[in-house]
């Protein structure tokens, strides 16, 4: 019994000690082209990183037209294409929908009420880069494992009509298993 004590505080400044090293922990995504028929080429990296204000996604991609991207987390931690209901083979249709934890049924944007998949959007430079971060800050790294990031053709208005905010065909995709 005497040593119950040096035990817990051992354990508990261990648990500390893995926490503050969880917080700076940062994980990088690797992204491919995706398409009906599968995973393609990798078009870079997106680093996660957990801050004090949410969850930091800094892309290091290349290889993309110039233009703003519908940006999300989506619920599974696949990019495989998958058949839709039409019988269509799909890009990257195994991801699943947007990441809503909370069942809101709803877009409304990284800083809305909605769904938390919303991600600010991607900006892609003249060079065909992607490199200017984004914050979510209803997100955080403990959300991740088992999800995967999408890149969409076109931009996000945030709203549920058009359907999925404008966002158009899953182009990209990166998933994240741990």
């Amino acid at each position: 019994m005497r040593y119950t004590l040096p035990v817990t505080a051992l354990t508990a400044s261990l648990l500390l000690a893995a926490s503050a090293a969880h917080a700076n922990e940062t994980l990088d995504v690797e992204m491919h082209k995706v398409s009906a028929e599968g995973v393609e080429e990798s078009i870079g990296t997106v680093s996660l990183e957990h801050t004090d204000h949410g969850l930091l996604l800094t892309p290091s991609l290349t290889d993309l037209e110039p233009g703003v991207y519908g940006f999300h987390v989506h619920q599974n931690a696949s990019c495989e294409p998958a058949e839709n209901d039409s019988g269509e083979m799909t890009p990257a249709l195994s991801a699943g929908g947007h990441y809503d934890p909370e069942e809101t049924g709803t877009h409304q944007g990284p800083y809305g009420e909605g769904h938390l998949g919303d991600l600010p959007v991607l900006t892609v430079n003249e060079d065909g880069e992607a490199n200017l971060p984004v914050l979510a800050p209803r997100l955080s790294m403990e959300d991740m494992p088992g999800r995967a990031l999408m890149i969409h053709e076109g931009g996000d208005t945030y709203e549920d009509e058009p359907h999925l905010g404008g966002g158009g065909t899953r182009m990209a995709c990166g998933a994240i298993e741990s």
